[in-house]
């Protein structure tokens, strides 16, 4: 519908404010969001009668009819750039991406360029129908810079919609392998006394905090209870090594800034090579070769290995599994040789 406008009629119980009422009345498929339909209105896109209405709050009634011009996308300022990307699906509505170790997901002013978001502009070019009048790929969700594994982008509003909302009502199935210092375990007085710390069936450790921005680095995140927003990890031991380091299965009933590694770090159990929630800890020497790998190794260990949504416009349940990085593979191997 891009480039073309689109007539809306005003229903019976419709509320009584223009913005209100025309995200009552548009079509789903037009996935015009309330923001964008009251930027539309207050830049002259909606008109009644042949007469512009630029007051989102302007009154409405009942059989009115408002016409939208819908401008094609604009242009964004991001530079395209060709990077290289390990595409795991692709239609028009959405594309998965198994992200490498060190490209960071959007532009910020320490990194304008090299991002996933500059090579999505590039390798999506004219596939990209539009998120919020601009030809920008949608992020509705982000994995750190020197995580690996699967995230998901839209590629057109209807899609940056659906995916947004699965992300909010916490639909979205989400599993990180984690490589992390010592070995949970329900047997371990201290877990189990550190507050929104528990256990459920088959020793799944639990952890229910809320995180907020550490009060001193502005750059890290901090378990808090009194603000903040709240964040669940849950927690299975995969592998153990020698009681000193274990591989585990993190799976995100939300999906907080940094929230793996705060939680692991806040339980006692920080990612091996996290240098910024990971502590002075070393693994000990009675891992050999597997302790030297793994206090050299250069990021946290986290991998986002599998994704699962419904498509936001088929419905069809789509569900996505990433192998470990070569990196990872190698620690894990070396922490079970010893």
């Amino acid at each position: 519908m891009e480039g073309e406008g689109l007539a809306v009629t005003i229903g019976p119980d419709a509320p009584n404010r223009l913005d209100k009422a025309l995200a009552a009345a548009v079509p789903e498929e037009a996935a015009l969001s309330r923001s964008r339909l009251m930027r539309m209105i207050t830049e002259g896109a909606v008109s009644r009668d042949g007469v512009l209405v630029t007051d989102p709050k302007a009154k409405v009634a009942e059989g009115e009819v408002y016409h939208l011009r819908l401008d094609p996308a604009a242009s964004v300022e991001t530079l395209a750039e060709d990077i290289p990307l390990s595409v795991v699906w692709e239609d028009g509505d959405l594309i998965v991406i198994d992200k490498p170790a060190g490209m960071v997901v959007h532009p910020a002013p320490g990194s304008p360029s090299g991002t996933l978001v500059n090579a999505l502009l590039f390798h999506c070019g004219d596939t990209l129908s539009g998120i919020g009048g601009e030809k920008r790929p949608g992020i509705v969700h982000r994995i750190d810079k020197d995580t690996t594994g699967l995230l998901v982008v839209a590629k057109s509003d209807r899609a940056h919609h659906g995916l947004a909302r699965q992300f909010e009502d916490h639909s979205v199935t989400r599993h990180y392998l984690a490589v992390v210092h010592g070995v949970p375990s329900s047997a371990d007085p201290r877990l189990r006394g550190l507050r929104g710390i528990s256990f459920e069936a088959g020793g799944i450790l639990k952890i229910a905090t809320h995180l907020a921005r550490h009060k001193t680095d502005r750059q890290r995140q901090a378990v808090v209870w009194d603000q903040g927003r709240h964040a669940v990890t849950r927690v299975r031991v995969v592998e153990g090594f020698a009681g000193q380091a274990a591989l585990v299965d993190c799976w995100l009933e939300t999906g907080r800034t940094h929230q793996i590694r705060v939680h692991m770090s806040y339980a006692g159990h920080g990612l091996v090579g996290d240098q910024t929630y990971g502590g002075r800890k070393k693994l000990g020497s009675v891992l050999g070769q597997g302790a030297e790998v793994g206090n050299d190794f250069p990021r946290q260990a986290l991998h986002a290995a599998s994704l699962g949504f419904d498509h936001p416009v088929t419905g069809e349940r789509l569900e996505f599994t990433s192998p470990l990085p070569p990196d990872m593979g190698r620690l894990i191997e070396a922490l079970r040789a010893g």
